[in-house]
């Protein structure tokens, strides 16, 4: 099963960080929080990815095209030109790099990947900002146990983020960014199915809008509830709080070995 990553935003909040690299590639420890993220899926089974790019993409391309001489050791003949990459344990990953286009917004990112899905009826799909330790495998058997379109995991504020209204476990509405929660939010982690893409007409669709209410409305959008961690990496506040987790060795995300 292939898992979306939308990496492509300009990360405006973060500005300190997001003049020179994406987002995504802001480290936490060293890494990249997309390299977190990529192991939360990888840890759990999901080793395909596709990465959606838009802002400094290059960059995100940079990263994977030089992964090995990165996390390796090396030994370099600078009088002969030559180099020579030591045998390390690399992760066994699929990562499928696309442009998306810088102005593209969240649907329309989802839109431009539909040939890449291939003929998967369902997805994985998160945003490159966010970690936690969600139980991917019960996330995907709680989706196919309802049998509807798509499945958001819920988790507790901070308000800034959409507001899920749910009846048991439906989402009844979808409210983006409300003034007032009621205590859930999308924290992202989706399953889909693939005809969700109906769904966004342009790349100017943003999902937690149309798209979102949409399925709500019509009753298929349920709620994966996520009482674990979860954190977004929206400010530099909440980037130094994620060092400070990941030093001290209490990162909750961290499941791999």
């Amino acid at each position: 099963m292939k898992t979306i990553l939308l990496a492509g935003g300009l990360g405006t909040r973060l500005a300190e960080e997001t003049a020179i690299v994406p987002k995504p590639m802001v480290e936490i420890g060293g890494r990249p929080i997309l390299w977190h993220i990529m192991n939360i899926y990888a840890a759990q089974g999901f080793s395909e990815f596709i990465v959606a790019l838009g802002y400094k993409g290059e960059v995100v391309k940079d990263y994977f095209l030089n992964f090995h001489t990165r996390s390796a050791d090396l030994t370099v003949h600078l009088g002969r030109d030559e180099k020579k990459v030591h045998a390390s344990a690399q992760p066994d990953w699929v990562v499928h790099l696309v442009d998306t286009g810088n102005d593209t917004q969240t649907g329309g990112r989802l839109r431009r990947l539909a040939s890449w899905l291939g003929d998967d009826g369902t997805f994985m799909m998160t945003y490159g900002d966010g970690v936690a330790d969600v139980d991917l495998k019960r996330l995907l058997a709680f989706h196919r146990s309802h049998g509807r379109l798509a499945t958001v995991t819920a988790v507790r504020p901070p308000a800034r983020f959409g507001g899920l209204s749910l009846e048991g476990d439906r989402v009844a509405s979808f409210d983006e960014k409300p003034q007032t929660g009621e205590g859930w939010i999308n924290g992202g982690f989706f399953v889909l199915e693939r005809t969700v893409l109906d769904l966004i007409p342009t790349d100017q669709t943003f999902w937690e809008l149309e798209p979102l209410e949409t399925l709500a409305s019509r009753g298929e959008l349920m709620a994966f509830r996520h009482e674990g961690f979860w954190q977004p990496m929206d400010t530099l506040r909440e980037k130094r709080y994620l060092e400070e987790l990941w030093s001290s060795g209490r990162a909750p995300w961290k499941i791999w070995p």
